[in-house]
């Protein structure tokens, strides 16, 4: 079986691993928690709220293939698995049963401002080891911020 290679060297090669799987983990798991939170809604602002958190799922899933993508291209190995995203997310967990739409609100903009606060972490880490993907997550925590942004308008 032949081995997938990158350019970078190994201690860049490195921090970016980290960063890409980190950003990984969180994307997965936005998806996630979002697409929990989009069935279980309930309140007076469910169809709004209902809508907009497809969007978030959308969006993270288009990001977590951009990511897992860029680590595979670099020869690093993307780690996806379910059992990886449960055992590393840091990201909030909705309650079992019906979410109340005020819940929901305060659920996704609490996970997106911490999702925010890493990614940044992640754009300063890989400025030097690897400007390319530090693009892919300047892009990711842009679409992140603004969703963040119109999340927490609401509460």
């Amino acid at each position: 079986m032949a081995a997938i290679t990158g350019a970078l060297p190994p201690d860049e090669r490195k921090v970016v691993g980290e960063a890409l799987q980190g950003a990984l983990i969180d994307l997965i798991d936005l998806s996630l928690v979002a697409k929990q939170a989009h069935w279980n809604i309930v309140g007076h602002h469910f169809r709004p709220l209902h809508l907009q958190l497809d969007e978030i799922v959308s969006l993270a899933r288009e990001h977590t293939d951009v990511m897992a993508e860029r680590a595979v291209a670099l020869g690093m190995n993307p780690d996806g698995r379910s059992a990886t995203v449960a055992r590393a997310t840091e990201l909030p967990q909705p309650d079992v049963g019906w979410i109340n739409d005020g819940k929901v609100v305060a659920l996704i903009t609490d996970a997106l401002e911490g999702m925010v606060e890493r990614m940044r972490e992640r754009v300063k880490a890989t400025e030097e080891a690897d400007p390319v993907t530090q693009d892919l997550l300047i892009k990711a925590t842009q679409d992140l911020e603004k969703q963040h942004w119109m999340m927490q308008a609401q509460r």
